[in-house]
């Protein structure tokens, strides 16, 4: 079985027991962004009991039965495939989706709150314009580099997307505080509480595929290995 230890680093977790992230969504710490900093420094500064986390990252461990991600020795090209197959293209129908959605119910309810319509409404095509830029420059420039065994020589477009993959992160809190966690009011129709569920989906998602980017893939393309 997997030991981990208040210094150990969350990214480094998630990568080793996958299981782990349905602790760190459970309280709330950030593995794919945050994931260079360690368990305790993001428990104390959230309030947490760290051995609380660890006692939770250990129970979903014996649940799931695993030992080690398949990622970590897959091939490059494997990994990148995924990323492409699992979350670029689910992202190219997803968030035109949720802009149709939040659209229709800024239309029939903004007037409930139009200050927080509004600002979901910026964040949130801002949000779809980035990603969208991203996932290209990622596709026709990062990618067939490190495919190539270019990845060794690729630190600067590789901090070009963690740096904006900071950014999404940054627009993913505000859509969450915006929508108060997800949780819609008692009398929201069931579109908006569609859309709301929608967004909760989208950060776990982007928590994910940022994960196996930044953990993975990076860190192990600029080893310039395949």
């Amino acid at each position: 079985m997997l030991t981990f230890s208040p210094e150990s680093k969350v990214g480094d977790i998630a990568v080793e027991q996958p299981s782990a992230t349905r602790s760190f969504y459970r309280f709330g710490i950030d593995f794919c962004c945050g994931g260079g900093k360690s368990l305790q420094s993001v428990c104390e500064k959230k309030g947490i009991d760290v051995s609380e986390v660890l006692r939770d990252i250990q129970i979903q461990q014996l649940g799931s039965g695993e030992t080690s991600n398949d990622w970590k020795t897959a091939s490059l090209a494997a990994l990148i495939s995924h990323i492409i197959t699992t979350y670029h293209e689910p992202l190219r129908s997803e968030l035109p989706r949720l802009k149709g959605m939040l659209d229709k119910v800024q239309r029939v309810h903004g007037h409930v709150d139009p200050e927080r319509f509004e600002a979901l409404q910026s964040v949130f095509t801002s949000l779809i314009e980035e990603l969208s830029e991203h996932m290209l420059k990622e596709e026709q420039i990062l990618f067939p580099m490190i495919m190539q065994g270019n990845g060794a020589h690729a630190s600067a477009p590789i901090s070009v997307m963690e740096q904006e993959h900071d950014n999404a992160g940054e627009a993913l809190r505000a859509i969450n505080k915006l929508t108060d966690e997800y949780v819609a009011p008692d009398y929201a129709c069931n579109t908006w509480r569609a859309l709301w569920s929608g967004f909760e989906d989208l950060e776990k998602m982007m928590h994910e595929h940022v994960h196996l980017e930044n953990n993975i893939l990076f860190p192990r393309a600029l080893t310039g290995l395949n």
